[in-house]
C-alpha cells in the first residue's frame, strides 16, 4: 500500500455501463476514461442495486441492498442509525470531501421538521465535508453570475438550444458556454480541493452532473457525435405493442414526457421518432466526452504533482438510462439500460500491475464499492454491509464463492413529480418490484403484479415474458428461490453478529 493513501472516487450521473470504448463502444472519443481502463480494471456487468438517484447513492455509500436501507425512492428518508462510507473514513482519520450531490433526505426523527432539506429533493449524505454541493444549484448558478454571465429569469433555461428549436432532441448548443458549464464548475471546485490538500492524505467524491438531462451539450460537444452512428433503438414495433408486456410498463410508456429531459421538450418520451431518439442519443455522448475532457485536467495535476502512483481511482455511476429503448426515457422500470453501471478501479500499486488492463465478466454490484475502498485503506469493513471487496478481481482473480446473479430493485410509490401508485390502483407499501439476473434469465417479481421471466440467451432484448409458459415453469420457479434465497440471506444483520455469552459480548464475523 502507498505511504499516502488517497482515494479518488468518481460519481458520474446516468452513464450506461456498457458506453465505455473498453467494453466495445469504440464510436465514444473518451481517451482519458479509456486510459484509466488500460491502467486498471473494468467490469462488464455491473449493476446499481436500484433507481433512481437518492436510493442508488444510498446503496453506494452504505453498501446497502435497497430492501435493507429502505430509501426507497427520492425523497424518502434515510435511517440514520446506519453507518456510511463517510462515518467510516472519519474512523480512520480522513475528513471525507464531496463535490457533487447524493439526493438523501434526512431522518426526520432526528431532524425539524422546518429543516430546509425537506424541502427539496435531497441533501448531503452526513458525514461528508462538502466542498462543492449542487443539490439546490445555488453555489453552481452563482459561479456562473460571478464569471459575467447574465443568468435568465428562469435560470435552468441556460440549458435551452441557442436559437430556435421545436422542442425536444437538438444538434444546437446549449445557451451556456463549455467553460462555464455545470462539469466545468464540478472540476475547479474537485481541482480547488486538491491544491488545498497538498502533501496531505485525502478522500474526495468527485461528482458531476452529466450525462444526466437536460440532453443538450454546451459547444463544441454538441457536434462531436453523428446521430447516424449511434446504436440502434431497442424497442417494439409501437409504443402500444410494448406496453402490452406489463401494467408498470405501459403507465411509463404511456406517461413520461419529455418535458423532464428536454428544457423544452413537448411530447410524451415514447412519441419520439428513431431519427430524434438517435440525435438525442448523440447528444448524450457529446455530454460524456465533456467529462472525459475535465477528468483529464484532474489526472493531469495528480500526474504533475507527483499523486497518481499514490492513489485509489474508482470511476462509477449511480444508475443508467433508457435513451428511448422500450419508448422510456430515465432511469425506471425492470431493463438492464437503468440499472448496468460502469465501474473501472485503478489501484496504484505495483504488485496489482499484471491485471492492468482486464474486464472482468463476473457480477458485480454498487454496494461492493464501500467495502472496496475501506479494504484498499486497510480499514474495517462494518458487519452492515451487504456488499464484498472487489479488490480480488484486482490483485488475482475472482473469488471461488462469488456471486452468479445480479440483484436489484425498484419502489414506484407516488412522488410529488411521479405517481405510478395511484395510476396503477395498488397500496403504497405494495408498488415494489426486485429482479435476479444471470447470463441466461432475468426474473422480476412484483409485490402486487405478474412476474416476468426473460430468456435473455433467446431474447436479449426482453420482449417476451415466458412467465406463464409451461415450458418454462421449472426455470420461473428456479429463479423465485433465487429470489427468497437472496433476500433471506441478506436481511438486515447490522447487530446478528453479536451475542450474548456466560463470558461476555462476543463478535462473529461473516
Amino acid at each position: 500500500m502507498p505511504a499516502k493513501k488517497n482515494v479518488l472516487l468518481i460519481v458520474v450521473d446516468q452513464w450506461r455501463g456498457l458506453m465505455l470504448p473498453k467494453l466495445g463502444a469504440d464510436y465514444l472519443k473518451l481517451p482519458n476514461i479509456d486510459r484509466l481502463s488500460a491502467e486498471g480494471v473494468t467490469f462488464r456487468n455491473h449493476f446499481t442495486q436500484t433507481v433512481p438517484c437518492g436510493p442508488a447513492r444510498a446503496s453506494l455509500l452504505t453498501s446497502l441492498y435497497m430492501m435493507n436501507h429502505r430509501a426507497v425512492q427520492n425523497t424518502i428518508p434515510l435511517d440514520a442509525r446506519f453507518t456510511n462510507l463517510a462515518h467510516e473514513l472519519r474512523r480512520g482519520g480522513y475528513d471525507p470531501a464531496l463535490v457533487g450531490y447524493t439526493t438523501t433526505t434526512p431522518d426526520p426523527r432526528k431532524t425539524a421538521p422546518n429543516d430546509p432539506r425537506f424541502f427539496v429533493l435531497g441533501d448531503i449524505m452526513e458525514g461528508f465535508h462538502s466542498v462543492g454541493a449542487f443539490e439546490n444549484r445555488d453555489a453552481y448558478f452563482g459561479w456562473v453570475a460571478s464569471q459575467g454571465f447574465k443568468l435568465p429569469k428562469n435560470r435552468d433555461d441556460v440549458w435551452l438550444p441557442q436559437g430556435t428549436s421545436p422542442g425536444g432532441a437538438t444538434a444546437e448548443p446549449a445557451v451556456i458556454p463549455k467553460e462555464l458549464s455545470d462539469t466545468a464548475w464540478f472540476t475547479e471546485r474537485g481541482l480547488s480541493y486538491l491544491h488545498g490538500r497538498a502533501g496531505k492524505p485525502w478522500f474526495l467524491h468527485l461528482g458531476y452532473y452529466r450525462p444526466h438531462p437536460p440532453f443538450i451539450a454546451p459547444a463544441p460537444y454538441n457536434a462531436m457525435y453523428r446521430p447516424e452512428d449511434m446504436p440502434k433503438v431497442v424497442r417494439a414495433s409501437s409504443p402500444a405493442e410494448e406496453a402490452k408486456q406489463n401494467a408498470l410498463l405501459a403507465h411509463y410508456v404511456n406517461e413520461v414526457k419529455q418535458a423532464s429531459f428536454f428544457q423544452d421538450g413537448k411530447k410524451l418520451g415514447s412519441e419520439m421518432t428513431e431519427a430524434e431518439v438517435a440525435q438525442m442519443r448523440a447528444t448524450y455522448c457529446g455530454l460524456m466526452s465533456e467529462i472525459d475532457d475535465h477528468l483529464g485536467r484532474v489526472f493531469a495535476y495528480l500526474k504533475e504533482t507527483g499523486q497518481w502512483d499514490d492513489t485509489l481511482i474508482i470511476f462509477t455511476c449511480d444508475h443508467g438510462e433508457q435513451l428511448g429503448d422500450h419508448y422510456l426515457l430515465g432511469k425506471i422500470g425492470y431493463f438492464d439500460e437503468s440499472y448496468r453501471i460502469p465501474m473501472i478501479i485503478r489501484d496504484p500499486r505495483a504488485e496489482v500491475n499484471s491485471s492492468r488492463g482486464t474486464i472482468v465478466e463476473n457480477f458485480t454490484e454498487t454496494i461492493d464499492t464501500m467495502p472496496t475502498i475501506l479494504e484498499w485503506l486497510g480499514l474495517e469493513v462494518p458487519r452492515q454491509c451487504d456488499g464484498r471487496s472487489l479488490l480480488p478481481f484486482v490483485e488475482k482473480g475472482a473469488p471461488a464463492d462469488w456471486r452468479t446473479e445480479a440483484h436489484y430493485e425498484f419502489d414506484f410509490r407516488d412522488v410529488f413529480y411521479s405517481r405510478p401508485e395511484t395510476s396503477l390502483g395498488l397500496p403504497m407499501d405494495k408498488c415494489s418490484l426486485a429482479v435476479v439476473q444471470d447470463e441466461a434469465f432475468k426474473y422480476v417479481h412484483f409485490a402486487a403484479l405478474p412476474p416476468l421471466l426473460f430468456d435473455l440467451k433467446a431474447d436479449p432484448g426482453q420482449f417476451v415474458n415466458r412467465a406463464a409458459d409451461p415450458a418454462y415453469a421449472a426455470r420461473l420457479a428456479d429463479y423465485a428461490a433465487k429470489m427468497l434465497d437472496w433476500r433471506l440471506g441478506f436481511a438486515d444483520r447490522t447487530l446478528t453478529g453479536y451475542r450474548a455469552t456466560p463470558n461476555g459480548l462476543e463478535v462473529r464475523a461473516a
